[in-house]
């Protein structure tokens, strides 16, 4: 424990700085009956009249320097509406980087205009909105400060941009019933922050909180807005039902599929929303990417459907990610990731004062062997202190009369003011399993962790225990019987006088993972490496070279391919690594992976590359490859990985994909193709087909076609 204090207390007083904040910081709500013409040209006398922000300060490159490109934003409205005014001079205007323009676009590689709105006001809660110049639109909610993030949050509201030649303009339009806030107050006083991103530049610009340790996610570093007066939120039931339709084509049949469903929305009160769900479909989900295994550790396959999403940050108690007491995956798909009907479900998710609330139910069918199943998780959070936390959190199973509960608590103690804008966060978790027919006490999980993430110095440490009877059913460990001791120190400096052309170098003298056998304290795994040099440039391009020392003790004989078995025993290995990839917001861009020497008792070498050609706005083409190249003496052997992905956009309402991959292990081909479009805010079209391919022989042969349509209307009553 003295070794402990002595490494936080170092950390503590590696750097101290203010937390950056520039006045004015209050931006002033102007309030207009007028209409306003949604065109993003800014036109319209209100504007004018408007009260104009311009203190914007660059975060990058140089930190605390004014914007070099004039930057204003206003905001005016109505009863109903909030309108965002955003004025994005440039001098350069041709040159912007705007390449994308689907729902929830990848904004980190775009010129945007970001917005932040805290509307409970307590420091750690926000809602996000993202646009780029050619009007594409992204969203998220921010929770507990910026640690919890979670993009697939679909809002309703809509912008309009217009580029000319003195740079790009936005209006952004956000219904006052899209944000969720206390309506029992005279006069409505919100966080609000913004950022600007000019790309060709690497230019970073927010309003507040520029430092190298902030980011506008922290919305405690954020500003305030004001005079929204006399606003409500509007009670309303929304609906959203859904028809589909379609066929599943195979050599020996043909079968129509025809089903409707839908879910409805209601506010119980401002800030807490419950769903209902019936019939629940997710056909328009993309196909899981495809990963080779050459662990004995179970693979790990991450939610995609947007109706779990949602609410994923409010059901996590804080265990990482090799422990994971609720896994939304465990509702709806079979081990073999195949579908199972879901017939209804409720959901409420929201806040109360310092309350954050969150509860799921959902029943499935049977179907064939798996029986029918009730799903109920409930997650209860308390603010205390300033940014800290406590919850409780209980993931439940019901199943042919045997209930099973995975139940525990948390706690977090978070600042980010430490010595002026330092971050720290340091937490512990403890979950047990409960089931109606027998009770072990020894069936539970733990884990304790403290994390610097900071600019220039990172520092992160923790211990977790899964024992050995610990099995949560609704949830996933990526390994069983095990302890975990994991420390990373990371040193991040940014060069002054020499080297200008880099941004940021990453040297790492500490990363280690130790597994035991937590019944026997036996060895499981170590993985040691050590970066001597790795570093960003200013244009954006990185590199990284690691040396890594890694083990693994097997307690009986491992078949890593079929024919092919390692025998138990302790294994010791060293390995080097090279990444190195150019900048992902280029018409061109390449990702390289190589990780190369010893493997168990032989030798191998992994490899990895990506490559992605955006043609233009409505065009992006890109490609993977994975190889590994095993050699044991066991016997040798080789894998491949092979994906492509076309992504196309007509305009920001109508886009669509085609995926395709395959791998040597299957052997088989996998297409999806997708196309989405929204006719009008709140409403989706799509219009799916899902292809098969058996290669196994000297020619494809196709296994399955699927073929569907689906309508999702919205309507608010």
């Amino acid at each position: 424990m003295k070794g402990l204090f002595f490494v936080i207390g170092l950390l503590m007083i590696v750097e101290c700085s203010m937390a950056q904040v520039s006045l004015p910081n209050t931006i002033y709500a102007k309030y207009t009956d007028d209409a306003i013409q949604l065109d993003g040209r800014l036109d319209e006398p209100v504007w004018e009249n408007a009260v104009r922000i311009s203190n914007f300060t660059q975060r990058e490159l140089n930190v605390g320097e004014p914007a070099t490109e004039k930057t204003e934003v206003a905001i005016v409205y109505t009863a109903n509406t909030l309108y965002i005014g955003f004025w994005g001079f440039d001098r350069e205007p041709d040159n912007l980087v705007a390449r994308e323009m689907k729902r929830d676009f990848n904004w980190g590689v775009e010129d945007n205009f970001e917005v932040i709105i805290d509307t409970y006001d307590d420091d750690r809660n926000g809602f996000l909105f993202v646009i780029n110049p050619n009007g594409a639109r992204a969203d998220a909610q921010i929770l507990n400060n910026g640690r919890s993030f979670n993009k697939f949050w679909n809002g309703v509201w809509d912008t309009r941009t217009a580029i000319t030649n003195e740079g790009w303009f936005a209006e952004i339009a956000i219904p006052f019933s899209t944000l969720k806030f206390k309506t029992n107050l005279d006069q409505q006083v919100w966080g609000i922050n913004f950022e600007r991103n000019i790309r060709r530049k690497r230019e970073q610009l927010l309003w507040q909180g520029w430092s190298r340790d902030s980011e506008l996610e922290l919305v405690n570093r954020a500003g305030t807005l004001t005079d929204l007066d006399n606003i409500k939120s509007k009670t309303f039931i929304e609906i959203k039902p859904y028809s589909i339709g379609g066929a599943e084509l195979t050599p020996e049949k043909s079968e129509g599929q025809l089903n409707a469903g839908g879910d409805i929305n209601y506010l119980i009160t401002p800030t807490l929303r419950m769903n209902l769900t019936i019939n629940t479909d997710f056909a328009q989900v993309e196909a899981d990417r495809q990963q080779i295994n050459l662990t004995r550790f179970p693979l790990f396959f991450p939610e995609r459907r947007e109706f779990f999403l949602e609410g994923q940050d409010y059901f996590d108690m804080g265990m990482g990610n090799r422990i994971i007491p609720f896994y939304s995956r465990r509702i709806g798909l079979a081990e073999d990731r195949s579908t199972v009907p879901i017939i209804a479900g409720a959901r409420v998710l929201g806040k109360m004062g310092n309350t954050t609330l969150g509860a799921l139910s959902m029943q499935t069918a049977s179907r064939d062997s798996i029986p029918s199943t009730n799903y109920t998780v409930v997650s209860w959070r308390q603010d205390v202190l300033k940014q800290s936390s406590i919850g409780i959190l209980s993931a439940n199973k019901y199943e042919n009369g045997r209930w099973h509960s995975t139940t525990g608590g948390y706690g977090l103690y978070s600042m980010s003011e430490l010595f002026g804008d330092k971050n720290l966060n340091i937490g512990a978790s403890f979950t047990q399993n409960i089931n109606s027919d027998d009770f072990d006490a020894r069936a539970n999980a733990h884990r304790i962790y403290l994390s610097y993430p900071n600019d220039k110095v990172e520092f992160d440490m923790a211990w977790q225990r899964s024992a050995t009877p610990f099995n949560p059913e609704v949830g996933f460990l990526r390994r069983e019987n095990f302890q975990e001791f994991y420390t990373e120190l990371e040193w991040k400096p940014r060069p002054k006088n020499h080297f200008k052309w880099i941004r940021q170098f990453s040297f790492k003298g500490l990363d280690m993972n130790y597994f035991i056998f937590d019944d026997t304290g036996e060895l499981q795994s170590f993985f040691y490496e050590i970066r001597p040099l790795g570093f960003e440039t200013r244009s954006g391009e990185s590199f990284e070279f690691n040396l890594q020392r890694r083990a693994e003790g097997l307690r009986e004989p491992f078949e890593i391919t079929e024919g092919i078995v390692i025998p138990e025993g302790e294994y010791w290995y060293n390995r080097m690594e090279i990444q190195a990839a150019t900048f992902s917001g280029r018409n061109f861009a390449l990702d390289t992976y190589f990780n190369w020497g010893n493997f168990f008792k032989g030798k191998s070498t992994q490899s990895a590359f990506e490559l992605s050609w955006r043609t233009s706005r409505y065009l992006k083409i890109a490609a993977n490859y994975e190889k590994n190249w095993i050699d044991l003496p066991e016997g040798s052997f080789d894998t491949d990985l092979i994906g492509n992905r076309i992504e196309y956009a007509v305009n920001p309402n109508l886009f669509g994909s085609l995926f395709s991959q395959w791998n040597s292990e299957d052997e088989e081909v996998l297409l999806n193709f997708r196309l989405q479009w929204i006719p009008i805010i709140g409403a989706d079209f799509f219009f799916i087909v899902n292809q098969a391919y058996d290669t196994s022989g000297n020619s494809w042969t196709l296994e399955r076609t699927t073929i569907l349509g689906k309508l999702i209307w919205r309507f608010v009553i």
